[in-house]
């Protein structure tokens, strides 16, 4: 699992990201975070760094400090 910035233009893609949701009610956000997060794991297609990747998400502390 690579946990060094890897993106090419990461505020770039926190852009995109932002203006995907532009405009989505609470659940379609949920669903396009689901299916983006699906896509992108079928790229990474490695289970173990894909069961990594879950656990790793489970242990970052939340936004603020919480």
């Amino acid at each position: 699992m690579k946990t060094a910035l890897n993106l090419q233009d990461a505020d770039g893609f926190y852009e995109q990201l932002l203006d995907a949701h532009e405009g989505l009610s609470d659940e379609q956000s949920r669903l396009l975070d689901a299916r983006l997060i699906l896509l992108l794991a079928n790229q990474v297609g490695d289970a173990r760094v894909l069961a990594d990747c879950v656990q790793a998400a489970r242990q970052m502390p939340a936004p603020g400090g919480s």
